[in-house]
């Protein structure tokens, strides 16, 4: 029996009612939902050209500040001698604060790399850079003195006990010395007495074996390779604290 017209009318309301209601897609939204979905995607998929001058300026701004510290704060150095065991062992790396003795001032008991003063050392025992690397004991106007076998260093008479630095079974001196620290310069010492050409071994050198500050390069602070060396160098002020007189340069 055919549809009456209130029928047709009823069945076009249903299909109204029922695309009302979402359960046919619409095309239109969908469309326009995907088109700001790219358009959100296009914002934040690669690079901008800011963002690359951004890094590049980064960049160059690193190489800048580690240059600068390179250049004036800290030095790197690689040690080829025993002459400071245990405290340094052949083949570490120290870093050094270059500021001493520029800005900060000399202390005894510092670990000073110096210029080679006067010829002291042989080729392979340099850095190969003319650097050398001691201890300093004596500021200047200390008189430092050793009577030898055994006896400890004095500094202005009075006995000092290096005993937390010098190498295990070495003395501090072997042999008898006396040094008055003249103005602009200081006394240095290898912490294994037993192995190092220091300002005792040099009274002739036209200097009485002192190294002029002008010539220090800086202060190690750290040791930074192997890494099972890796550490603080110690500069031992303790030991000094009772030699009367100045502390630093």
């Amino acid at each position: 029996m055919p549809n009456s017209p209130d029928q047709g009318r009823d069945e076009d309301r249903h299909i109204v009612e029922v695309a009302n209601h979402g359960l046919e897609p619409d095309l239109d939204a969908g469309s326009s939902a995907v088109g700001k979905s790219k358009k959100r995607h296009a914002r934040t998929d690669g690079f901008t050209s800011k963002d690359v001058l951004d890094l590049l300026v980064f960049i160059i701004n690193l190489v800048l500040v580690f240059t600068l510290l390179r250049v004036f704060v800290v030095g790197a150095y690689r040690i080829p001698s025993g002459s400071m065991e245990d405290t340094i062992e052949i083949g570490d790396r120290v870093i050094t604060n270059r500021l001493a003795p520029k800005v900060m001032p000399l202390r005894r008991g510092d670990v000073v790399v110096f210029k080679d003063p006067a010829n002291w050392l042989k080729s392979t025992d340099s850095f190969g850079s003319n650097d050398l690397i001691k201890r300093l004991i004596g500021l200047p106007g200390d008189t430092v003195a050793c009577k030898g076998k055994g006896s400890p260093v004095t500094i202005n008479g009075v006995a000092i006990d290096e005993s937390s630095y010098i190498r295990k079974g070495t003395q501090p001196s072997d042999f008898a010395f006396s040094v008055k620290v003249t103005e602009g310069n200081v006394f240095v010492l290898g912490d294994n007495r037993a192995n190092s050409s220091d300002s005792r071994y040099h009274p002739d050198d036209g200097n009485n074996g002192l190294v002029p500050i002008s010539r220090v390069r800086g202060v190690a602070f750290l040791t930074i390779a192997p890494i099972k060396h890796f550490g603080i160098l110690h500069s031992h002020h303790d030991v000094f604290t009772a030699i009367p007189g100045a502390e630093h340069s």
